[in-house]
């Protein structure tokens, strides 16, 4: 039995007070910096998502943090390349969008078979990084949240 990858995700935007803001160059595609995203697994709500996914790719405990739900997301067509992730008749995803907020840059432990290389960024510079739009968005909501525009 195939199992694939739930059409359902959650992005998580690391930040710091100032907006510095955390980015991953991905390990599957040199060049593509995001924040920290994952699918939903078996019975998860993207709550529970967005936590796991925080420690598995940065070994962060987001509740040890300002972690808030923002109550937002984006519906995206998945990349051609990553689609046969999904079951064949899959071609978008909704992703749910979160904040987690902590004191300061701070080191993070990345999944090797995810993630090469991290950088804290200004959060105008992270927009301009980033690869995908929905991150962007995210990045513009951040700046939105402080009174601030791209």
């Amino acid at each position: 039995m195939t199992h694939y990858k739930t059409p359902v995700s959650a992005l998580i935007l690391i930040h710091t007070p100032q907006l510095e803001v955390l980015l991953m160059e991905r390990a599957d595609k040199a060049g593509f910096w995001q924040s920290v995203t994952g699918s939903l697994e078996a019975d998860e709500t993207p709550y529970q998502a967005a936590i796991r996914e925080v420690k598995e790719e940065t070994g962060l405990d987001a509740l040890a943090y300002d972690f808030q739900d923002w109550h937002a997301s984006n519906v995206y067509e998945i990349y051609p390349h990553w689609r046969h992730r999904y079951a064949p008749d899959v071609t978008e995803n909704t992703e749910h969008l979160f904040g987690l907020c902590v004191p300061e840059p701070m080191p993070v432990s990345l999944a090797p078979n995810e993630h090469t290389r991290y950088v804290w960024l200004d959060w105008r510079e992270a927009a301009k990084k980033v690869f995908s739009w929905t991150n962007v968005d995210a990045l513009k909501r951040l700046g939105e949240k402080h009174q601030l525009t791209l």
